[in-house]
């Protein structure tokens, strides 16, 4: 996944291209990112929506090879604050146009039913990564909360135990997908 998405949109070309490339000769696939993704990622804070530009889409895929693209179609990266508000008309113009996978990052929190949705504009790749981080985060503040001082010295094993929330958390988010059983 490269995220050229800070990036002035011919730069975010030329770079993304070039990474394509490399990556092909490989057999590597390539995941490019375009728009600005609200949120806050990698210190960046925005609370704005701001849909992609289709033609940049069409422009960058075409020009570029990459194999699924992550558009700013009105997600958020991190945990919410209110209902997102995803924009289904360009999700589904953008997949019809480029013909290859589309990624919807920040997908935590986003309604079951809102991501079902996406999935029928042409969605192949959720990102849900800060559930499963609060998921693991919850369960070790829980173990923390109630031990008698006896668990909490092996790091190894209260790490364990802060990992069965998160294979609940995949197994709902693979069967809400559509993708149990599918390797």
């Amino acid at each position: 996944m490269f995220d050229g998405s800070h990036l002035p949109f011919r730069e975010n070309l030329a770079i993304t291209r070039h990474l394509v490339t490399l990556a092909h000769s490989k057999g590597i696939s390539v995941e490019a990112e375009l728009g600005t993704i609200a949120g806050s990622e990698d210190g960046i804070v925005n609370s704005e929506v701001i849909y992609a530009d289709p033609q940049e889409c069409y422009t960058l895929v075409t020009e570029t090879k990459v194999d699924c693209l992550a558009a700013a179609l009105g997600s958020t990266h991190g945990l919410y604050k209110g209902k997102a508000r995803l924009g289904f008309t360009e999700m589904k113009a953008i997949a019809e146009q480029v013909k290859v996978p589309l990624v919807l990052h920040g997908g935590t929190g986003i309604a079951d039913e809102d991501m079902r949705r996406a999935i029928a504009c042409g969605t192949a790749k959720i990102n849900v990564n800060t559930e499963n981080m609060y998921a693991w985060c919850q369960q070790v503040k829980a173990i923390f909360a109630a031990d008698t001082g006896h668990d909490v010295n092996d790091p190894r094993k209260v790490i364990a135990q802060g990992l069965q929330p998160v294979r609940e958390m995949i197994a709902r988010r693979m069967a809400l997908f559509g993708s149990e059983q599918r390797y």
